[in-house]
């Protein structure tokens, strides 16, 4: 089974990509996260930082879009197409409330006009692959049936599916009646995406779906680092590699953006580190709660010399 990595917004950046594919391998693709182009059609100097290839060097890296208008869409392709990728997703997913109030994201599937456009536009005029990142629909499954009838209307390279609604968030169960659905009545290969977290519940998944091509893994790699080289039968992590990452990454933070700015880059990533950690309740309300880098470096090194990883 292919395994990619999700978009994950202030975790998986440029920085982190090339530090975690260097460290921990294993990853089919990663896909980054989105970038909103505007009426301006100009990237901005972050989004080249993160997109330039020459920026993520030894990785497959899918760019993401997340826009409702179509002629602003159709631009980001093209120029991602310029810059030597082959594959562009677009975003109707994100959940955010300040992303679906502006109609974009998971937003768009409560307009099918507004979505409709968007597709006409993107697939009428892009020469590259084209896949799209979807939620079963706005409030409630009963919409995906007329979803998928949409985008099989289109020729979609592939169908990412976050087996949820964006009513519910990242809560709950996900919906595997809905992906059974899809399996059976898309025209695009399907991916999964939704609570695989270890690498057990990736073998449970690959059990019940032996014929399944790929999934999408975020919040559990993002919590373990080396969880797609385990699924390919290596070693988890170390305390030595997890440490690496941390220095590694800090560095280029703080070279980036300075300290302060650094740390609170961090802090996203260790808001999921410290799941690998056992007994981190203590050391997480500190990290969490101070605005001090000094002391903000002591709780990572306390965690790295008093807390047991949970699979050692």
């Amino acid at each position: 089974m292919r395994y990619d990595f999700a978009p994950m917004e202030g975790v998986t950046t440029a920085f982190y990509r090339r530090v975690h594919s260097a460290l921990f391998g294993g990853a089919d693709r990663y896909f980054a996260p989105f970038i909103s182009p505007t009426s301006d059609h100009l990237f901005t100097p972050r989004e080249l930082r993160e997109l330039l290839p020459e920026n993520n060097p030894g990785q497959t890296l899918v760019p993401q879009l997340l826009c409702k208008s179509g002629e602003d869409a159709l631009w980001a392709v093209r120029g991602l197409a310029d810059m030597g990728y082959e594959e562009v997703d677009l975003n109707l997913g994100c959940p955010s409330a300040t992303v679906t109030a502006k109609g974009k994201g998971a937003g768009l599937l409560r307009t099918p006009d507004a979505l409709r456009e968007l597709l006409d536009t993107v697939f009428a005029g892009a020469e590259v692959r084209i896949s799209l990142k979807s939620r079963l629909g706005y409030t409630g499954t009963e919409e995906f049936p007329a979803l998928l009838e949409l985008y099989n209307q289109y020729p979609v390279a592939e169908l990412i599916l976050h087996c949820r609604t964006r009513q519910e968030l990242y809560a709950g169960p996900v919906h595997y009646e809905a992906f059974d659905y899809a399996l059976a009545h898309s025209r695009a290969p399907v991916c999964f995406n939704g609570n695989l977290f270890t690498a057990e519940d990736c073998a449970a998944f690959a059990a019940a779906y032996p014929a399944q091509g790929a999934a999408m893994l975020g919040r559990g790699a993002a919590r373990d680092p080396a969880l797609f080289r385990r699924l390919r039968g290596g070693p988890p992590a170390s305390r030595e590699e997890l440490r690496c990452l941390h220095e590694e990454l800090y560095a280029l933070y703080r070279e980036a953006f300075g300290a302060v700015n650094g740390m609170r880059r961090m802090k996203e990533l260790w808001s999921y580190l410290l799941c690998s950690f056992s007994g981190a309740e203590e050391i997480r309300k500190r990290m969490f709660r101070t605005k001090d880098v000094g002391i903000f470096e002591d709780c990572v090194a306390a965690a790295f010399r008093e807390l047991p990883l949970r699979w050692e």
